[in-house]
């Protein structure tokens, strides 16, 4: 199997996707973790540039084609790595922080990739401090935008949103990421969110948002079955 790089989720550490990295060795495919700190989220807090996680990003994969004699990789994206991953894999500059030139070739990586599957991404959002950097992503690559990248899609449904106890945070985020509250998603991101069209599009039952959630969540060995099949 190809070999797989996962990037983590929005303000988290590379160590509580160890589990889902012996899981996916233990089928076959040599998996690395981009080894992010959740300090190294810092400089891309309100807003600002993802060019600190795609330095990462390139870095990982660039290794995990190198030892793995490979050309192409399945990338894994949970949470909001799977829209970074999206500038990852785009052709057009990611330069609208001023923060890099064109010369950075942080991007234009589709070549390198052969699935894209995101777990739990939130696609759209109508957040003010994720609305710059998704907008570049959804202008410029609209749904599965690339037909030599397979994108699967899978969305968890656990939580409906509803403005009572237990509910009110789901109710709260899936009113940010897609504009409407009372909806099923994985407690943080809304299954309408989650999904892109062209895109095989998956809905796991009981499924929560994060590792460090209770319970079962996208990496755990009981649901695994129902997308690591896509991954060559």
């Amino acid at each position: 199997m190809l070999p797989t790089v996962i990037l983590p989720g929005y303000l988290e550490s590379a160590d509580v996707y160890l589990p889902l990295q012996q899981a996916l060795n233990a089928l076959g495919t040599p998996t690395t973790i981009v080894p992010l700190r959740k300090r190294d989220w810092l400089p891309t807090l309100g807003g600002r540039s993802m060019v600190p996680i795609l330095r990462q990003l390139d870095r990982t994969v660039n290794a995990a084609l190198e030892d793995n004699q490979a050309q192409k990789i399945n990338l894994i994206g949970h949470s909001a790595g799977g829209w970074i991953s999206r500038i990852y894999i785009g052709e057009i500059p990611y330069i609208i922080h001023g923060d890099v030139t064109e010369s950075a070739k942080l991007w234009n990586a589709k070549s390198k990739v052969a699935n894209l599957i995101t777990l739990g991404t939130p696609h759209i959002s109508g957040e003010r401090w994720t609305k710059k950097n998704l907008d570049f992503v959804n202008d410029n690559y609209p749904g599965a935008m690339y037909s030599d990248v397979k994108y699967i899609c899978v969305a968890g449904k656990s939580i409906y949103g509803e403005k009572k106890l237990g509910q009110w945070l789901a109710y709260s985020s899936y009113q940010q990421t897609c504009g409407e509250g009372n909806t099923w998603g994985d407690g943080i991101t809304a299954i309408e969110a989650a999904h892109l069209d062209g895109a095989k599009n998956i809905i796991i039952e009981d499924i929560k948002h994060s590792p460090r959630s209770p319970g079962i969540w996208y990496g755990s060995p009981e649901v695994l079955s129902q997308w690591t099949s896509y991954l060559t």
